[in-house]
């Protein structure tokens, strides 16, 4: 049975359970490292639309995240949409890591953010609009490349598990 709960006097890992409640696609999102040859690479689900004309996306990353100052010293990011057979790139991405990027296989596009085959799709974006967005930053960014694969299947999350959709159910 739901109740009506006043945020105030809830603790904080309780508003995050029902958060977790919204069952989200998965992505990696990259950029440029500070260094040459360096790349940044995160697991976030706070990816959404924004806009079809302009095409622009959003994604939402922690103020207290290592790779924030990548993200905002480039002008650009790429969003990779994890296909259900991807859980341990997403595990891998999720770690804070210096090796995370040894061995990968990606490919670069013209604004040089790492894009991983097999993903369901990928945007490669450029760094329309931040926001602050209290104890995040809101990137939003204007999408100039992509690749969609229709036959994938999204890897998903809910409830702090990984799962897949059915279709038909």
């Amino acid at each position: 049975m739901t109740r009506k709960l006043k945020l105030a006097e809830c603790e904080a890992r309780d508003f995050r359970n029902a958060l977790g409640t919204f069952a989200t696609g998965v992505t990696i999102i990259t950029t440029r490292g500070l260094a040459p040859g360096e790349y940044v690479g995160i697991t976030a689900n706070s990816f959404a639309s924004v806009s079809l004309d302009p095409p622009l996306i959003l994604f939402s990353l922690g103020k207290q995240t290592y790779s924030l100052g990548a993200f905002q010293a480039n002008k650009h990011f790429a969003v990779n949409v994890l296909s259900r057979h991807q859980i341990d790139l997403s595990h891998r991405f999720a770690r804070s890591s210096t090796n995370k990027w040894q061995g990968m296989e990606f490919e670069l596009w013209d604004f040089d953010c790492p894009i991983f085959p097999g993903c369901v799709a990928s945007f490669e974006c450029w760094i329309h609009h931040t926001y602050d967005g209290g104890d995040h930053v809101i990137f939003v960014g204007r999408v100039e490349h992509m690749s969609i694969d229709p036959e994938a299947e999204p890897l998903l999350f809910l409830k702090g598990r990984y799962g897949h959709f059915q279709a038909g159910e």
